[in-house]
């Protein structure tokens, strides 16, 4: 029996969300390991110059695959124009820097707490920038999987939650957040400005964006000093440079093609899921009952939040 062609087309569309959230899913386990190497490391390594090598190694493991490609795109990435530094400052050269920054100065609980505004800001940045308004269910489930992701940081305890103080830190990471948000927008927004491969994207956007951290990691570098490069340090560099950069980006770029800019932003949520689930496999830490009730509802969030569909304003 031949399928329809409805059917079909129905079908492949369902199939490549379904791998593009698989790509978020990958992108946001990526970054929960980034998280626990910036606590790991935050007093070895200064946070420009974890940001800096971390971007120059990247940087130097891709640039041999795009080249080629880079310049037989050299028209189309011309014509992008400003786009791409503003791409580049953004997503490449602020976030990262500013993340590493506020991990030295807050706990790590409050950096969590911070980034429940990076959903929100991208919800609304994707009706005022995009004309992506979500529909109410997606609404709905914004907030049960914030109140899990709040639960899972109180451990369940009214006392703990009260209890939270910010610092400096914390502003610096809100910054980070807003930046961040701008940049999944930004990159949906241009998406028909941007006909070139994912790798070759990618690949011009570290060009751009280690240049722009180089005078304040000189700075920093002239204050404070540098880093012993010891094993650990080392290997600390490379887990950033490859599964932070290379396959966290790519994964999160092409999800934010396919699957739009607030749904890709849901995923944030599960960060600290996966940070816990990480934590127990490799530092031994046990999960409590908070953990898998605070999991539970923000995967039931999740789920409510990316399956309707968004409304469309031309």
């Amino acid at each position: 029996m031949t399928v329809p062609p409805a059917t079909t087309r129905a079908g492949l569309a369902d199939h490549r969300q379904g791998l593009a959230f698989l790509g978020l899913l990958v992108a946001v386990t990526c970054w929960s390991g980034n998280a626990l190497v910036a606590r790991a490391f935050y007093d070895e390594i200064p946070p420009l110059g974890l940001s800096f090598w971390r971007w120059v190694l990247a940087t130097g493991l891709l640039l041999p695959f795009v080249m080629r490609s880079i310049w037989r795109h050299r028209s189309a990435l011309l014509a992008a124009g400003w786009r791409l530094p503003v791409l580049a400052a953004c997503g490449i050269a602020s976030y990262n820097s500013l993340l590493y920054s506020a991990a030295q100065s807050t706990e790590a609980i409050n950096l969590t707490l911070v980034n429940t505004c990076l959903p929100l800001a991208t919800f609304l940045g994707a009706g005022v920038l995009l004309g992506e308004w979500p529909l109410r269910r997606a609404w709905f489930g914004m907030a049960v999987a914030a109140a899990g992701l709040l639960y899972l940081i109180s451990r369940g305890s009214w006392a703990t939650f009260s209890s939270l103080s910010f610092k400096t830190g914390d502003l610096l990471m809100l910054a980070a957040v807003l930046i961040w948000a701008l940049y999944t927008l930004l990159l949906r927004r241009w998406a028909c400005f941007l006909p070139i491969p994912p790798l070759t994207l990618l690949g011009v956007l570290m060009l751009l964006g280690v240049p722009l951290i180089l005078p304040f990691y000189l700075l920093e570098l002239n204050r404070v000093g540098g880093f012993a490069a010891t094993p650990g340090n080392l290997g600390a560099i490379a887990y950033t440079a490859v599964f932070a950069s290379l396959i966290a980006y790519l994964a999160w770029n092409h999800g934010v093609k396919v699957l739009g800019a607030a749904k890709a932003a849901m995923t944030s949520y599960l960060m600290p899921v996966i940070t816990a689930a990480l934590g127990w496999l490799l530092l031994g830490e046990a999960l409590q009952p908070f953990h898998w009730i605070g999991g539970a509802l923000i995967f039931s969030g999740l789920l409510l939040a990316t399956r309707p569909a968004f409304r469309q304003h031309d």
